[in-house]
């Protein structure tokens, strides 16, 4: 297990990530927020939903999720059908318009970060996506497939299995 250093530095590097954060949002085109893009992509990803799934899927308000996808219904990127099923529901769906503005996201994502990678090797590229993907399920991100819930912890004496 790390140490207790080993897990400041890992805050003090979380705080400074910030500005490659904000560095992809330069980038990103005026019309379209870091929000929206996320809208964007999970419809792109996961194709049609109901506005309930995307909020959990975002991991915010249905309110927050409602002003999301009304901006993009208003640019023609998304349309809203009602749910067969439950008419008070309505399902969301990208449209030709939008998935071409989250193919140009894409493009000015992957230039960046080629740019900004000149330098790195492929497997260096590769394992920080494989590294950032095991961060990400850790904290349970609810864009991976559901998981059954880790069984309760025991008082044990073994010493854990190193990776």
């Amino acid at each position: 297990m790390a140490g207790s250093a080993q897990y400041e530095e890992l805050v003090r590097q979380f705080s400074a990530f910030g500005a490659v954060k904000r560095e992809m949002n330069r980038i990103m085109p005026a019309d379209c927020s870091s929000g929206s893009a996320a809208v964007l992509t999970l419809l792109g990803r996961y194709g049609d939903m109901r506005m309930s799934k995307l909020a959990e899927l975002l991991s915010v308000d249905m309110s927050v999720t409602s002003r999301h996808v009304a901006h993009l219904a208003e640019r023609g990127w998304i349309e809203r059908f009602p749910d067969p099923a439950d008419k008070r529901s309505r399902i969301l769906h990208l449209t030709p318009a939008g998935r071409t503005r989250l193919d140009e996201l894409f493009r000015r994502t992957t230039q960046l970060l080629t740019e900004r990678l000149a330098d790195w090797s492929d497997e260096e590229v590769g394992r920080l996506t494989q590294l950032m993907t095991r961060l990400r399920d850790s904290f349970g991100d609810t864009r991976a497939a559901s998981r059954p819930a880790p069984p309760a912890l025991e008082q044990t004496t073994r010493t854990p299995a190193s990776t």
